[in-house]
């Protein structure tokens, strides 16, 4: 089985229990009726980064579905929390396989945390395809390095990030999920009229 369509998303929850939380956090990012299944972080190749509505609509209660995902949680007031997903596509897509990054932080702001996951992401896509690059040169730096090279096509990321609140538990994720094959819709053939 390899996934041919995905969508990004993320979400928040906030609940006196850890567990509520985290079924918040899912249901604010509108997979929570899904049994989530994480897997690690391969783009397989052709995969097509679809909107969340889309994706949403062609999910069915209860299935399986396959995800990478990133968690954090707190129940410290004031403690500031992110998840983030970072994208890494390759120029070949229809060949070649790209990455996804998942980040799971305390302290990091939404643009700091989702720069990490991209940089992350597209760091390891460079050493499958021999990009050389020099780790200890900025982000926005490096990016330009993976681009000019003309091997990496895109990054991207989806963050979430929260405040922890007094006497409750906050949990954000964030998630690149995966259509079932079977979900994906056939493409129908015109209907040819009769000439008479």
């Amino acid at each position: 089985m390899v996934p041919t369509h995905m969508f990004l998303t993320r979400g928040v929850g906030v609940h006196r229990e850890k567990l509520a939380s985290f079924e918040h956090a899912l249901r604010s990012a509108g997979v929570a009726y899904c049994n989530l299944v994480s897997v690690s972080s391969i783009l397989p190749p052709n995969c097509k980064i679809i909107p969340k509505k889309r994706g949403e609509n062609l999910l069915n209660p209860g299935e399986i579905t396959y995800c990478v995902m990133a968690r954090t949680e707190t129940n410290e007031r004031n403690r500031l929390i992110s998840a983030s997903i970072g994208v890494a596509i390759p120029t070949g897509r229809h060949r070649t396989y790209g990455y996804l990054s998942e980040h799971h932080a305390y302290g990091e702001t939404d643009e700091e945390a989702g720069d990490y996951t991209e940089d992350l992401a597209a760091q390891m896509l460079a050493t499958t395809l021999g990009i050389e690059f020099d780790p200890n040169i900025a982000w926005k730096e490096r990016e330009q390095v993976f681009k000019m090279g003309g091997k990496i096509v895109r990054t991207q990321n989806i963050t979430q990030s929260a405040i922890g609140k007094p006497n409750v538990w906050a949990t954000v994720v964030a998630l690149a999920v995966f259509i079932p094959l079977e979900n994906i819709p056939k493409p129908t053939k015109p209907r040819r009229s009769r000439k008479r």
